[in-house]
């Protein structure tokens, strides 16, 4: 991303958008891009112009100096500049706003468990967000960043790993979402021989049971999910997304909660009433599979056994 051109940038994104529509994902968020590019994409798909999914788009991330995404995010420290950097990505045209309250795997000389911004901090950018009615998202790994976060009136939390009872409580509480996000730590884990760069192998490692730890805590808890990949990552390629239904059956999230997570609960926190379910008035968004998911999620998991995607209720076909 950092070493490609503006052009190259939104072909890619735009290939990426169509090929995650072609697997069956019909509606997704894009929580961090490099300087607004992602909006020609959103904004052609959105408008019919181009097949692609319904996207929702952050513009920049919102981090610390020297915190997690800096590398293209938008740095902003204290109060004041959080509130700037929030009117910012609104004034670019932002539909949710990305708050980073810890660190995370990716950078380089972070530690996923430190909590990056303070709770008042993340406060000042969601009331901001919310008084523009854009949802807000934090990427949050550690206990003590989660916290901030679900405190300050986060609508979800991505990732969630080092999750405590203590976090779990406050999200019940508020009715947080957490998008687990399974994809991105299991595929770095399953290729960790496979070219990525070591710090990000050994975050991963260090990471990958916590994690499966508190996405089980909290569902058996009876917590809010919503079905997120963090496509992008090493080995977590757009156009696979489906297979993290496959990742949270493996954690004993029953399949029936798997479809119900990957659509009406994702709708809902993405504020589309009119997508993820089948009802009069909603838009037809589906893929059609060879089998039945309630008995064998891989029905949809597995790409092998889909047999057409619908948008907007036409049926999708790419040259």
């Amino acid at each position: 991303l950092l070493k490609s051109s503006p052009g190259q940038i939104v072909m890619n994104a735009f290939e990426n958008a169509q090929k995650t529509l072609s697997s069956g994902i019909t509606s997704i968020r894009d929580l961090g891009g490099r300087d607004y590019l992602e909006f020609a994409v959103r904004d052609a798909c959105n408008s019919g112009r181009q097949l692609g999914p319904t996207i929702m788009a952050a513009g920049r991330m919102i981090c610390m100096t020297g915190g997690h995404g800096n590398a293209f995010g938008r740095i902003a420290d204290g109060p004041d500049e959080v509130l700037k950097a929030v009117r910012e990505q609104i004034h670019a045209g932002s539909d949710v706003i990305k708050l980073m309250a810890t660190g995370g795997v990716m950078t380089p000389r972070v530690n996923p468990e430190d909590a990056h911004y303070t709770e008042e901090e993340l406060r000042v950018g969601v009331d901001e967000g919310h008084r523009f009615n854009r949802t807000c998202a934090s990427h949050a790994q550690g206990a003590a960043g989660i916290l901030n976060a679900v405190r300050a009136g986060m609508d979800s939390i991505e990732h969630g790993i080092f999750m405590t009872q203590e976090c779990l409580d406050a999200m019940l509480e508020k009715g947080t979402y957490l998008v687990p996000t399974l994809a991105a730590v299991n595929n770095i884990f399953i290729n960790r021989d496979n070219g990525i760069p070591d710090f990000i192998v050994e975050k991963t490692i260090r990471v990958r049971e916590r994690h499966h730890q508190s996405i089980k805590m909290f569902y058996e808890a009876g917590g809010k999910i919503a079905m997120g990949t963090d496509a992008g990552t090493p080995f977590n390629v757009h156009g696979d997304n489906c297979q993290e239904l496959q990742y949270m059956a493996d954690l004993g999230i029953s399949n029936s909660d798997v479809l119900k997570i990957s659509t009406a609960n994702a709708a809902d926190l993405m504020a589309m009433e009119d997508r993820g379910q089948i009802r009069e008035g909603a838009f037809a968004d589906m893929l059609i599979v060879s089998g039945n998911p309630l008995e064998d999620i891989s029905a949809v998991a597995d790409r092998g056994n889909h047999r057409s995607v619908v948008k907007n209720g036409s049926l999708v076909k790419f040259n």
